[in-house]
């Protein structure tokens, strides 16, 4: 599963997915992917463009996370951070953004040292890396949806968007679903408009 920690979508399909695990036999690995990148020199409404000129520090942290202690290290961190982000409304600024991810790495037992990444610098490793991560998501699915990307063996897809995120069997009937459409030959789309926001409850 693909995911950036700023996207509240992407933190209920992760909800939605981990409670699947708990009804399916289905084994997770979060990577990262980013919207700073996927929205990089697109035209945005001043609002979405300065939260995207804010979405690099905790992507990069993630990235140097994974680079030096692996990807298995990143669900942890990414719920910790997600937890105090979403149904926690923390994190609207980048300061406050900055000691959600700090405490984050210190609950999952990871060196706050790995804050030093957070900084945006185009063509340094993290950036190189990051946006490497980044296509392989975007390979999966394309360059017209965000996060998150769930994969599944050959299967990939965006979404679903959901909310709030289904419990127990429901959960599970919505994750076969989705693998069962997904892996339709031809298939890709299925859409209506979204008439509310994410509900953390």
């Amino acid at each position: 599963m693909f995911v950036d920690p700023l996207c509240p979508w992407a933190w209920m399909t992760s909800r939605w997915v981990l409670e699947a695990a708990t009804v399916r036999d289905i084994d997770i690995t979060f990577r990262v992917m980013s919207l700073a990148v996927l929205n990089e020199g697109r035209d945005l409404d001043p609002g979405y463009r300065e939260a995207m000129d804010r979405a690099w520090g905790p992507v990069r942290v993630l990235t140097a996370a994974a680079r030096a202690h692996g990807d298995e290290v990143l669900g942890d961190l990414y719920t910790a951070i997600g937890t105090r982000k979403h149904p926690g409304g923390r994190g609207g600024t980048e300061d406050e953004m900055r000691e959600v991810v700090e405490e984050s790495l210190t609950e999952v037992g990871l060196p706050t040292e790995l804050m030093d990444a957070w900084e945006n610098v185009p063509g340094d490793e993290i950036d190189v890396d990051l946006r490497a991560r980044h296509q392989l998501a975007i390979d999966l699915v394309g360059d017209d949806v965000g996060t998150p990307v769930v994969k599944v063996n050959d299967i990939a897809f965006f979404g679903p968007v959901v909310t709030p995120a289904p419990k127990g069997e429901a959960a599970g009937k919505l994750w076969d679903g989705c693998v069962l459409v997904a892996g339709t030959p031809g298939f890709y789309e299925i859409k209506r408009s979204r008439q509310t926001g994410p509900d953390f409850s």
